[in-house]
């Protein structure tokens, strides 16, 4: 039977750890702004998915999601055995790096709020001074009383 509650729990656990390990132990330059975002494990604790997303060193500068996959790979090697040592489970998870894609995401969707709410001013100002093409009151009410 699956332990989801436990498979969240050594999710967080590698997440730390692995974290950890790249800001203290593994010497990378290519490492140095890669930021761990996720961990999912499977049911069966047999591998763990590691997401991470790449910063630029600059706001002009792109980041180097080659340079970054590259040195995670090498690097898997002696991540896998930091996390060995510090979970304490029997079975060492596999470990499997994977680019984030929700900070491209939430860009792309804040791009899209953008020129939604510019489209949207450009309505309301357009709309300032308008007025109904046709009677200003098209649903008529009748003016007296019915006769009875």
């Amino acid at each position: 039977m699956v332990d989801q509650a436990r498979a969240r729990r050594l999710a967080k656990r590698i997440s730390q750890i692995v974290a950890a390990a790249l800001e203290h132990e593994v010497k990378d330059p290519r490492l140095s702004m890669v930021t761990i975002t996720d961990t999912r494990v499977t049911g069966d604790l047999r591998d763990a998915t590691v997401y991470y997303t790449v910063l630029g060193r600059s706001v002009d500068e792109a980041p180097d999601l080659a340079g970054a996959a590259a040195a995670l790979a090498s690097a898997t090697g002696v991540l896998r055995s930091r996390v060995g040592a510090g979970t304490g489970v029997r079975f060492t998870p596999t470990l499997t790096f994977v680019p984030d894609e929700v900070p491209d995401e939430a860009r792309r969707m804040e791009e899209l709020l953008a020129r939604a709410r510019e489209s949207d001013a450009e309505l309301a100002r357009r709309s300032l001074g308008a007025r109904p093409a046709g009677d200003p009151d098209p649903y008529r009410t009748p003016r007296e009383p019915p006769a009875e």
